[in-house]
């Protein structure tokens, strides 16, 4: 049965952006500019006390013991691993599917990334078969699981859980798509030794530039994590370690303090457009009910508080799809066309097409669709018919 679409008598929108953040800067440009002010005013552009508070509520919100302010999400994962523990000639294991600084910042740290794939409903790293590998290779100088909470929804932590207590390892969780996220009522950033997350402009909370944090759970990882990020040193001129500038602006931080008093209102707007997606499209009879359902939607945990950072669907033919949405300007991004196992970069390590077939199999059909808090209904709605229209 080819799917149908109910049409709504109401003139759709001519285009739908993928991303629109002038409409959020609309709501909060008096706010921002003030907070900016604030900081010209003040004359500390480095760290300071912008910094220092945008920490202390970040610890309030994920329920961490502390977090440090860095220059980027990619930075805050490095802090995080090195922190851990994570040393040169160790072994990580993180997921095949996720952007490549999940797998980049440990290599930085100098270590060497296990790539284990995913599970094929939630598409987040398979607790299942990280088990399987530590039982396999138990020789293997593995030093911890870095997860990644992929698109805005929690990892399986109950089963990660037990794998690190089991065999003594640390989690450091990617939650740098997950802001606000939840598992069983636990924040992300709470829910291992240390997490890393991003405020790329793009991100639910994000910066007006480059920034990102950690949290850690332990009070003696966040001091480790301060020093770190300013080059090893406790106090000016004296270096313990080698770390490295990752720094955090106090402008970043004054614009994200001003929007983090709204993350959970745009989080759970987020939320009720996922659900009207969901609806739409059961309705259009894509991803519900008897014959052709030509477009899947990701498995939700019910212990998963999920903040869509992205809303994603597997469709089939979706490179057509795609062209398809974009010749009637309607914006997608596909995160990611290219498992990270598969990178060039990560050549040395010998994997090829095949070894990971089900992160494979998502990098064919993915496809991240419009999704900001001040996104209409109706635009929602001319997404899903055109899409119908394809499948037709």
């Amino acid at each position: 049965m080819k799917p149908t679409f109910p049409r709504t008598p109401a003139a759709p929108p001519e285009s739908v952006p993928l991303l629109d953040l002038h409409r959020q800067y609309e709501g909060i440009r008096e706010e921002v500019l003030e907070a900016i002010e604030r900081v010209c005013d003040s004359q500390v552009f480095i760290l300071g006390p912008e910094v220092e508070a945008l920490e202390r509520e970040i610890a309030t919100l994920t329920g961490s013991a502390a977090a440090v302010g860095c220059a980027s999400g990619t930075e805050a994962l490095w802090l995080a691993l090195v922190a851990a523990g994570v040393k040169p000639g160790d072994f990580v294991i993180t997921t095949a599917f996720s952007f490549f600084a999940s797998a980049s910042s440990i290599v930085r740290a100098g270590a060497t990334p296990i790539f284990v794939d995913v599970d094929p409903g939630t598409l987040n790293l398979d607790p299942a078969r990280v088990e399987q590998r530590l039982r396999r290779k138990r020789n293997e100088n593995v030093r911890a699981i870095l997860p990644v909470h992929l698109y805005g929804q929690c990892a399986d932590m109950d089963r990660f859980d037990s794998i690190a207590q089991e065999f003594q390892l640390p989690i450091v969780e990617d939650a740098a798509q997950a802001i606000g996220a939840e598992w069983s009522g636990r924040p992300a950033g709470s829910l291992g030794a240390a997490a890393a997350f991003s405020f790329y402009p793009t991100k639910n909370l994000s910066a007006y530039g480059d920034a990102g944090i950690v949290t850690a759970t332990r009070p003696e990882l966040a001091e480790h994590m301060r020093r770190l990020r300013n080059h090893g040193s406790p106090r000016r001129y004296y270096h313990d370690e080698f770390g490295w500038n990752g720094r955090l602006d106090a402008i970043q931080a004054a614009v994200l303090r001003v929007k983090l008093a709204r993350l959970a209102e745009w989080n759970e707007k987020r939320r009720q457009h996922a659900a009207t997606y969901d609806r739409l499209f059961a309705e259009a009879g894509l991803t519900a009910g008897p014959g052709y359902t030509p477009v899947r939607l990701p498995a939700r945990q019910p212990q998963a508080k999920h903040v869509f950072h992205q809303y994603v669907v597997r469709a089939q033919r979706r490179d057509e799809l795609r062209k398809f949405l974009a010749d009637r300007s309607i914006g997608t991004e596909i995160y990611y066309p290219l498992p990270l196992h598969l990178q060039p970069a990560f050549s040395y390590l010998g994997l090829q097409t095949g070894d990971l077939p089900i992160a494979e199999q998502a990098a064919h059909e993915v496809l991240a669709l419009p999704m900001f808090p001040e996104l209409a209904e109706a635009e929602i709605r001319l997404v899903v018919e055109t899409i119908a229209d394809f499948y037709a």
